[in-house]
Formats: structure tokens, sequence, C-alpha cells
């Protein structure tokens, strides 16, 4: 890719970090001529890889699992309690957690170069500054929660489902804010691949969160209030151990205790997380976009329960990818930073094929289990046989949307969010979403139509995707790289400052 995705010029001189060894490498990898010398990069890769990968799958799993078991127990409480919770965590919260992450991906591409580059006193800089501006954008986003009711009913959902839904996202106001605490210090932490703390806190809070959930919604018989209760400790409960982890002073450099620095040079700042959250937020808001669209059905209580329990799913397999997302970024922008691009470039091809292997894998143990696991979601028959009809979809899903957002953590540690903005808006939104209600409710295909429209929307975005990777320059992606973290650190030399 003869990249125009940044807006940075070039340096005119290349200049490898003296701190390189911050990757793990001190040079790039040779270039690869064979098939032997493919295996030995490969293996060497896929651990560097799998160390990072491993911890965060498991990580992004426990944090996703909260809301899928909260889920899981209101499915048990009542059909309507399962359609409200659905409705507040893909649509409210959905929305929130898409322009949280997404604006923190920018703090992920800056401090995985920083940390490659060996500028370890800006991670804390970066961190400071995405929190100040999360918290901001919380404070807007409240107002979401709040009118949560009317906006339901005025994007057409039922009264039920919008008056339960909207009364939920009021209760989980307190979560929104643990979103804006939480992604910045996961993108701190993950750029020193210091992910392991992540791993045991996600762990302890998956734990106390299921015991409690069980006995507030189901023992107790408190509902989705009790549900409500559970599910903001257990965000905040991470947000707090991490943090003592960090003031703890294990970070080094990288933590030098809060700054007035985090003030300086916002907006550019401003500018470049929104450009991230455009990225990431069009992906996240598409999947919402399903369940909202079958609220429109006919027996909607019936088409969002099935729905939701399939993107339950989903969501979890994604999670597996979205560790492999957040691994690849590591390596990605580590690599550039340090002036590795051959091995940058390598990163991705082992990636990518990591993904699909995995991807068809969790496709197959659904297929297996494809007669037991509905039951295990909801305790209607209607909607047991509703989820059983939509699984061949589902595993076909559960392949491409393994790849996907690994392609889209190359972008995170590159930069390239601007650009690929752009190119999920059109083939999500401009073809997907409008191919999915043209089969949906113009041919009558119900709910499948409405997802074979949008996941044919994803598998054109995928596409483009690896073409991107596959025509990146990369030596043009490492010098990039240096500029940028020249820029951001206040460095001078970069040329057209």
């Amino acid at each position: 890719m003869d990249s125009n995705t940044d807006a940075v010029p070039l340096l005119t001189t290349k200049t490898i970090p003296k701190n390189a060894h911050f990757t793990g490498d001190v040079e790039d990898i040779p270039p690869i001529t064979g098939i032997n010398d493919f295996f030995v990069q490969f293996m060497i890769e896929s651990k560097k890889l799998w160390f990072l990968a491993g911890p965060l799958i498991f990580t992004t799993v426990c944090q996703y699992s909260l809301g899928a078991i909260t889920q899981t127990f209101a499915g048990h409480v009542g059909t309507l309690d399962l359609a409200a919770f659905s409705i507040e965590n893909s649509v409210i919260a959905g929305f929130a957690l898409g322009i949280t992450v997404g604006m923190g991906s920018a703090l992920e591409t800056l401090c995985g170069q920083a940390y490659g580059a060996g500028q370890m006193e800006m991670l804390g800089i970066y961190m400071q500054r995405s929190w100040i501006i999360l918290f901001v954008t919380g404070l807007i986003m409240m107002f979401l929660y709040i009118f949560a009711t009317p906006l339901l009913l005025l994007i057409g959902q039922t009264e039920p489902i919008s008056h339960a839904a909207g009364k939920m996202a009021l209760w989980m106001i307190p979560q929104l804010f643990a979103y804006a605490a939480n992604y910045p210090i996961a993108k701190f932490l993950q750029a020193q691949s210091k992910i392991m703390v992540m791993s045991v806190i996600s762990g302890v809070a998956l734990v106390l969160h299921t015991f409690f959930s069980w006995l507030f919604m189901l023992k107790l018989g408190w509902g989705l209030w009790g549900g409500a209760i559970v599910l903001n400790f257990s965000w905040w409960f991470m947000v707090v151990a991490q943090m003592v982890y960090i003031l703890s002073g294990t970070c080094g450099q990288a933590w030098s205790g809060f700054s007035m620095a985090a003030f300086n040079n916002l907006w550019s700042f401003v500018k470049l997380s929104f450009a991230s959250a455009i990225m990431l937020c069009v992906e996240t808001w598409y999947f919402m976009a399903l369940v909202l669209f079958a609220g429109y059905l006919k027996n909607a209580e019936i088409a969002v329960d099935a729905l939701s329990i399939c993107t339950n799913i989903l969501g979890w397999a994604i999670m597996v990818s979205l560790g492999l997302n957040a691994a690849i970024s590591v390596r990605v922008s580590n690599e550039l930073g340090a002036g590795h691009p051959r091995t940058a470039k390598f990163s991705v091809v082992v990636v990518v094929l990591f993904a699909f292997v995995v991807g068809v894998l969790l496709a197959i143990i659904l297929v297996i289990f494809r007669h037991q696991y509905p039951a295990i979601f909801a305790s209607s028959l209607e909607v047991q046989q509703a989820v059983y009809a939509l699984t061949p979809l589902l595993a076909a899903c559960l392949v491409i949307n393994n790849i996907q957002p690994a392609l889209s953590g190359v972008a995170i540690g590159a930069g390239w969010q601007a650009a690929i903005a752009y190119i999920n808006i059109a083939c999500y939104y401009i073809f997907g979403v409008p191919l999915g209600l043209i089969m949906g409710f113009a041919l009558n295909w119900g709910v499948k139509g409405i997802w074979v429209g949008m996941l044919t929307g994803t598998m054109v975005q995928t596409i483009i995707l690896v073409a991107i990777c596959y025509r990146t320059n990369w030596e043009k992606e490492a010098s990039m790289a240096e500029n940028r973290i020249k820029k951001w650190s206040g460095q001078k030399g970069v040329v057209g400052e």
C-alpha cells in the first residue's frame, strides 16, 4: 500500500531508533527466500504473537462475558427481561462501547509505536490525555442513557421493550464511565506487553460476577436491577485493580505520575481519537443495527431474543479474534516504531493464518453442538428453535468475523484509522445494511435475510483489508511511524511541521 492514510509527512532520512530492543529484536528479520526460512520465522513470530494473544484473548473473553453472563441470566428471568437487556447492551451500551474503544485505539497506535522506539515517558502522558477526552465524551453520551426510552420509541421499538430497556440504561450509567477509565489503561498496559495482570484481574472479576449475578438475579429474585448492580461493580473492580497495579511503580518510566502535560495538544489528540472512533464504531454499531432491525419484524420479541443469543455467541468468538487484534496491533506498532518493516509485514501474515484456523475450529464446534447450545441461553422452546435455524449463518460469521478484527488490528498498529473508517462506512452502511434490509423486508426473508445481507458487507470489507495489507509499502510505514513519534512527543526535526 502506497499509504496516504496518514497526514504526517515522511522523514527525509531513515534512522533506526537506539532503543529498538524494546520489541525484542535488535534487527529486522532477514528476507524470506524459501519454505525453510518461512517456517523458521513463522515459529519465531508465532511465539511472540501468542505470548501476547493468549492472555489478551483470555482478558477480552472475560470482559465480554460480564455482559454476556448477565444476558444469559436475564434469559431465565423472562423473555421481556432478555429483550430489554439485549437492546440496552447491544444498542445503548454498544453505542457507548464503540465510541470508547474506537477513541482508545488512537492511544493504541501512539503508545505501541512510542514503546517500540523507546519513548517510554510518553506512554503515561498519552493515557492521561485519553482519559480527559473519554470522560468528557462520557458526559456527553450520558444523555443517550438518560433519554433511552424516548429514543428507542422514536426509532420504532415496541413500548414494553423500550420502557424496560430505558430503565436498565439508567441503572448502567456507572458502566459508561468505567469504559472511559478502563480502555486507556488497557492500551497503556498492552503497549508494554504487561498483559498477565490484566488477565488475572479480568478472571477474578468474571468469577465474582458470575456468582453474584446468579445470587442477585435468580436466587434473591432482583432480576435486571440485581444484574445492573453486579455489572457496574465488576467493571469498576477491574478499573481500580489495574490502577493499583500502575500506581505501585511496576511500569517504570512509562508512569511517572499525573502531569499537566496531558492537557497539551489536546485538540490534535481529539482529532486522531475521532478518526479512530469512526473506524471501530461503524464495526461495533453494525451488529447493534442487526439486533435493532430485528425489532421491526413480526413477533419482534422472539426475533430479538434469538438474534441476541446468536450475537452473544458471536461476541464471545469475536473476543478471541480481538485478542489477536490487540496482539497484532502491539506487534505491528512496536516493530514499526523500532524500524523493522519486514518483521511487521510478516506478523500480518502469521496473524491472518491463525485467525482463519481459529475461526474454522469455532465454527466446527458450534455445528457439532447445534442441538444443545440454544437451551443454555433461553428457556422458551420457540426461541431455541429460532436460534437453531440461524446456526448455519452463525457458523459462517465465526469464520469471517475472526479474520476481519485481526486485519483491523493491523490498521490500528500502523495508524491507518482514517482511511479504514471510509472503507468501513462504504462496505457496511452503503452496501451491507441496504442489502440486508432489502433481503429481510422487501424479499420477506426475515432475520436470515437481514443477516445474509450484512454478512456480505463484512466479506467485502475483509477482502479490501487483505488487499490493502498485501499492497502496503512497509518500509514507508516504518518511516511514517518514526515521524509520528517525533510529532506527538514534541521533538523537533519533523519535516513539514
